[in-house]
């Protein structure tokens, strides 16, 4: 690290759980974050704050007015870009010190299990199954970290997939595929806008401690967030052994 970043990132080196040690991880770590909304405006804010070396940002959706009571990435002056772009001017004004790679098309399976093979955590921070299933896949056969979120209303969740380990559930272990098309999205339902924030700052939290190996991650628990009562409840999970994803 040079003399910026270790004065930028002082408050974290003085930890003694990060030091110069779990900084100097972070700095040469790549987090891929999929999605550039809700969820993945205060992740991405937070990892690059906090040093992550190499964000690489995938959003083929552009900012529109409807987006901004909850997404903070972004500006009424960036309605009508992608959300990438947004997303990379607004990170590269908190840090300079990241470099902020940009997906700005939808990406097909093939292009994902590239992106994510270069990464050290993926963050889910999606809004359709669909794209779920297949991060949650591409992690389990290439043996990356997920940490996946999802809020809708006033309900949040957040737990870590560690594919690293034998014993860890997946996504699908929690919600088999059924084939079913049931989604539960923003632009259809509506969301308390600080809710994406909390499940977000968690997702950053959780993939900041996987990149520098510190602490507990959620591995094994899902937390659920109640915001209307600000209740949060936390739920045991175990890998299945019918799986058809992670147990064959």
């Amino acid at each position: 690290m040079n003399d910026n970043q270790l004065l930028r990132y002082s408050r974290h080196i003085l930890l003694p759980q990060v030091g110069y040690e779990g900084q100097d991880k972070l700095v040469n770590s790549h987090a891929l974050i999929v999605g550039a909304g809700g969820l993945g405006s205060p992740a991405a804010l937070y990892l690059a704050a906090g040093g992550v070396g190499t964000l690489t940002i995938c959003d083929f959706d552009l900012v529109d007015l409807t987006n901004l009571q909850r997404q903070i990435l972004h500006t009424t002056a960036s309605v009508g870009i992608n959300k990438a772009v947004s997303a990379r001017k607004t990170l590269l004004e908190i840090n300079p010190e990241v470099q902020v790679n940009t997906v700005e098309t939808k990406s097909t399976a093939a292009e994902f299990a590239k992106l994510i093979a270069q990464a050290d955590v993926v963050l889910d921070c999606s809004d359709n199954f669909a794209t779920r299933y297949t991060l949650n896949k591409l992690c389990v056969d290439l043996k990356k970290p997920l940490v996946s979120g999802a809020a809708i209303g006033f309900e949040g969740q957040v737990t870590v997939y560690d594919m690293r380990s034998n014993i860890s559930p997946c996504y699908h272990c929690l919600f088999p595929d059924s084939g079913e098309d049931a989604e539960l999205r923003c632009a259809t339902n509506g969301v308390f806008a600080p809710l994406v924030g909390m499940i977000g700052t968690c997702q950053a939290a959780e993939a900041l401690k996987l990149l520098m190996g510190i602490g507990d991650s959620l591995q094994g628990r899902l937390l659920l967030l109640d915001a209307l009562a600000m209740e949060w409840r936390t739920i045991k999970l175990s890998k299945d052994p019918a799986c058809s994803v992670c147990s064959i």
